[in-house]
């Protein structure tokens, strides 16, 4: 099969260029220390929730599976750390609500290794079959999205995939975690390649990067195999080049068609730390018990990239790196498409990416003045909708009209339009609430 679109710097039309603050792209990868409790929330999957099965008082091992999955589209949870579950509570979750977490407190003198792993004979084990093996790991999405990633990998029924493309874009400002793991972790991603292309049948992938992380194109291209099933491509560095759909048609030409998956048009997607994660602990039977995450902002003396244990609470996160008393913002993964956290007490889970922490300078909301039509929004948005038009009738909560002339199901909250309207108005939250509302009438958008 040929690839036209493959032999040139890929990228898509529309966008912006915001300013990158990838400062921590050039630290290696340092491991946190533990907290003394860590707090696992059995909701860290897109699907449902995992499925308790320690008590209070119960010794944990790390790596023991604490909650098993409900289910093909859910995950079991392994413990992060050896220790004792001292409670089963709900905690602050970023999206403001309750999550149940299994409260651990960890034994300090322990070594914290991992002690408790189921492996497999991978040799034969293909598609469906691998995918449950997969499933065991509990690895879910990397690239915030957080869906399971065995399932995502497994092709709808009548559907052929001819490409894996395995996003090392990595786009939004501060962020720098994929970065890290692509110079100083190719050969996880190799073998993870190599399980999801066995999981969704594609015979050949490719890794799209941007080109201001040549070294990860070195490193990568470096460990590539010898068959020529595998490439990198170099993307032009520009938000959101690491959008699903902007990232296809950059390195494809193909478009996705509304409403539809990007299995439609023969390709499945994942992060490169996803498979990361995958090529590391499969072969190992082991469970996911931390992620690696960058911590930046102007308030964080120490920024870099950490591999933290999941269930850690972001008031010890913050505290360990510096953050100082001046934080009054903290923003759950990149500054565009990342959440504003409710608590401190919201734990590492396995879609967190970044923890950035601003100060009241950065985090004061300016002034909001009419919209004057100047059609900038329109002219950077990456699905070529009409935020302009939108905005007008999010304010008179015409959400139906939104949904239904405007397709307002196909903005994927880039934050582009946001970003550059000169009257600062806040038009990807207005579109949030628009989503929200419908869904909560049992409308979808």
């Amino acid at each position: 099969m040929q690839f036209p679109f493959l032999n040139r710097v890929a990228t898509f039309e529309h966008g912006i260029h915001p300013v990158y603050h990838k400062e921590t792209g050039h630290l290696p990868i340092y491991r946190f220390p533990f907290a003394p409790k860590l707090y696992v929330s059995l909701e860290q999957h897109i699907g449902k929730p995992a499925i308790a099965i320690v008590k209070v008082g119960q010794e944990v091992l790390r790596g023991q599976v604490i909650a098993r999955a409900d289910g093909f589209f859910s995950l079991p949870i392994h413990a992060p750390a050896t220790g004792v579950v001292e409670a089963l509570e709900p905690m602050p979750a970023d999206n403001g609500e309750m999550e149940m977490c299994i409260v651990i407190r960890v034994y300090e003198a322990d070594s914290q290794e991992v002690q408790i792993r189921n492996q497999h004979k991978l040799e034969n084990l293909r598609g469906r079959e691998l995918a449950l093996v997969m499933q065991e790991i509990g690895v879910a999405g990397k690239g915030g999205a957080t869906f399971p990633t065995h399932a995502k990998l497994i092709p709808p029924e009548g559907t052929t995939i001819d490409t894996l493309i395995v996003n090392g874009a990595e786009c939004e400002p501060f962020l720098t975690c994929d970065h890290r793991i692509m110079v100083e972790r190719a050969k996880d991603i190799m073998a993870g390649i190599k399980y999801a292309r066995r999981v969704c049948g594609a015979p050949r992938a490719i890794i799209g990067v941007e080109d201001n992380k040549m070294d990860a194109v070195a490193a990568l291209q470096a460990a590539l195999p010898e068959d020529g099933s595998v490439s990198v491509h170099v993307l032009e560095t520009k938000y959101p080049q690491g959008a699903a759909e902007t990232l296809i048609t950059a390195l494809l030409g193909r478009e996705v068609p509304a409403g539809k998956r990007s299995s439609s048009v023969g390709v499945i997607m994942n992060n490169v730390m996803t498979l990361a994660y995958v090529g590391r602990l499969l072969p190992l039977g082991e469970g996911m018990t931390e992620r690696i995450i960058t911590i930046a902002g102007p308030t964080v003396a120490r920024p870099g990239n950490y591999i933290v244990p999941l269930g850690t609470p972001l008031r010890f996160v913050l505290e360990y790196v510096g953050a100082r008393s001046t934080a009054s913002e903290v923003i759950l993964g990149g500054p565009m498409m990342g959440t504003t956290i409710p608590s401190l007490d919201v734990p590492v889970t396995k879609g967190v990416c970044g923890v950035l922490a601003f100060g009241k300078k950065e985090a004061a909301p300016p002034h909001i003045y009419p919209c004057i039509h100047c059609g900038e929004c329109v002219n950077v948005c990456p699905k070529k909708l009409n935020p302009t038009q939108m905005g007008l009738l999010a304010a008179k909560r015409e959400y139906d009209v939104m949904a239904e002339q405007f397709l307002l199901g196909e903005c994927f909250e880039c934050g582009c339009c946001s970003y550059v309207c000169p009257s600062h108005i806040p038009l990807v939250q207005q579109f949030r609430i628009a989503k929200s509302f419908l869904k909560q009438r049992g409308k979808t958008a």
